[in-house]
């Protein structure tokens, strides 16, 4: 069974059948100010990764629960199925509405909060995941997406960031207008396009007393492993993800400065044009013959479109999560080194 890809946008697309229900589960207006996650959530997210997720396919989920007062407590999830483009019968929508109606008929939180999507080393900053939070965050304001790194959390720490899109990249969502102009206007930049939102693992005390109980357990050889240094290979497959997005950002600038180019030129012939005009209509004076008609310069000469500008600020945004990442990765593994010359010396 094939997984959905990043470009898909299936979050989004089929997110219409539970918009009513999401606005239920506010509270008030106030904004999300802190993600409160159970520790079963985590471990659905993480088991549905590693049963259906492969190479740089992505997993997706819907996320439940509810909002109290400025914090969204997410209480559930489901994942989306795995189906082919085969599949075709295949309803989304009415899979979500009976999920949601079977979770409620057992009395456990079904009020649609969010999603969740895996990620590829570190590859979510697209515009199929601008469009689903749209989407979502427009029927249901408290909205967020939990992405999730099954290769950084492969490396000893658990990575999972909530995210939400800024008030003003939602105004600009809503206007449909990605011109160079308008973002200019809105003052859009790649660093203030999503904001992350804290996130807190909440376990009950059951489970607390358990994971203390097996810590205790646990070999100490087996938490040494921790201490090893990540692969070469996560670092080049870093670097390389990151020059393939400079030279996606390299061809926008080109094609930017090209549209740049276009308007001066179409500048000069509108201002040639005027002249001859004018010249003509001295002529035309002095032999006592009356002016030319004035003409719409703009129908003459249709100004050249500008290349949407979204797509490069999204590329901008993937570039400085890479340089985020290789310099996470840098500094753990120097963190690493530390620790592991301070066991060596303290057994020695």
């Amino acid at each position: 069974m094939a997984s959905r890809k990043e470009g898909s946008g299936g979050a989004g697309s089929s997110f219409g059948a539970s918009k009513g229900k999401g606005k239920a589960a506010a509270t008030g207006d106030s904004a999300v100010k802190q993600v409160q996650i159970d520790g079963l959530v985590v471990l659905k997210i993480i088991k549905h990764y590693q049963e259906e997720g492969q190479g740089n396919e992505v997993v997706q989920g819907v996320l439940l629960g509810l909002v109290v007062d400025d914090r969204l407590e997410i209480t559930n999830c489901f994942p989306f199925p795995q189906h082919t483009e085969d599949d075709a019968d295949f309803d989304e929508v009415q899979y979500q509405m009976e999920m949601m109606r079977s979770l409620r008929h057992v009395n456990i939180d079904h009020l649609h909060v969010g999603w969740y999507q895996s990620t590829y080393y570190g590859s979510f900053v697209t515009r199929a995941l601008l469009d689903s939070q749209f989407s979502y965050q427009h029927a249901i304001e408290e909205s967020v997406v939990l992405i999730y790194d099954p290769i950084k959390t492969a490396q000893g720490s658990l990575s999972l960031k909530a995210y939400r899109l800024t008030p003003k990249l939602m105004e600009v969502c809503k206007e449909k207008d990605f011109s160079p102009e308008a973002l200019k206007k809105a003052n859009i930049a790649y660093e203030n396009m999503f904001e992350e939102v804290p996130i807190v693992i909440k376990n009950s005390y059951l489970i607390n007393v358990m994971l203390w109980e097996l810590e205790k357990k646990s070999a100490v050889a087996d938490r040494h492993e921790l201490l090893s240094l990540a692969s070469s290979n996560h670092l080049g497959k870093s670097l390389q993800l990151l020059m393939d997005r400079v030279d996606e950002m390299s061809q926008d600038i080109v094609k930017y400065n090209t549209y740049l180019r276009n308007v001066s030129k179409q500048q000069q012939q509108k201002h040639q044009y005027q002249q001859r005009r004018q010249q003509e209509n001295i002529q035309r004076q002095s032999r006592g013959e009356a002016p030319l008609p004035e003409e719409d310069i703009n129908k003459l000469f249709k100004p050249p479109q500008p290349p949407p500008r979204m797509e490069s600020l999204l590329i901008a945004g993937q570039i400085n999560t890479y340089c985020q990442n290789i310099k996470e990765f840098n500094a753990q593994n120097l963190g690493k080194l530390f620790m592991a010359q301070a066991l060596q010396d303290y057994n020695n």
